[in-house]
């Protein structure tokens, strides 16, 4: 067998490893239903908590002051409540590994929460380089996050594995090849992404990061 084409796999987090929308969604109070909070998440939970107020009542700047880090806490406390790994995304992982594929995750969710998750999901060694929404001055799909990501990982090939237009951007811009996961928080179609491949199940990943070699 050839030579596996890339050096690293970058992971977005939320809706591409994991449907986290359960937790994230939970406000301890009643909101929008999750269904309509899922389209909402990808770019930091201040810009989320903004759209769900604007959507439940009207939002001012005072009101995200004060109730963002009320979010947070509550969030803090149910990291992994109800949050669910996609099927066979650890088998993915571990099978890159064994390969010789350093494993690192660019996402917009803070470090905090990061690594609160990770510790729930006994996945705290699994990645040798994370970037979050706090570690840059800017946030995906400015390049400089996933450039940040190949750079902590030791360099090489990279492929950027998401689930929506902020992951697709972000790959783009920063030049290397995009895989789509047709499940997640998405806010159009997958077909829409311009993604290098699709999958719709991570048995396919790597199949399909060999084709994209």
């Amino acid at each position: 067998m050839p030579a596996f084409p890339f050096d690293i796999v970058a992971f977005d987090l939320d809706g591409t490893l994991a449907d986290t929308a359960p937790d994230i969604a939970d406000f301890g109070r009643a909101s929008l239903p999750e269904a309509e909070i899922r389209p909402l998440i990808g770019d930091g939970a201040r810009n989320l908590l903004r759209r769900v107020l604007l959507a439940t009542g009207g939002s001012s700047e005072e009101l995200l002051d004060e109730a963002h880090p009320r979010y947070l806490d509550h969030y803090a406390a149910h990291i992994c409540d109800g949050t669910i790994v996609y099927p066979h995304v650890e088998q993915a992982m571990d099978e890159l590994a064994s390969l010789g594929v350093r494993l690192a995750v660019c996402t917009n969710k803070s470090t905090r929460m990061t690594r609160l998750l990770f510790d729930a999901l006994g996945w705290t060694d699994r990645f040798a380089a994370m970037v979050c929404g706090d570690t840059l001055p800017v946030f995906k799909p400015d390049p400089a996050t996933l450039q940040e990501t190949i750079r902590l990982a030791g360099g090489g090939r990279c492929v950027l594995v998401g689930d929506s237009m902020i992951d697709a951007g972000t790959s783009r811009a920063a030049g290397t090849p995009f895989v789509a996961v047709s499940f997640g928080f998405r806010d159009r179609p997958v077909d829409q992404l311009g993604a290098d491949a699709v999958i719709d199940d991570y048995r396919q990943l790597i199949p399909a990061l060999h084709c994209l070699g």
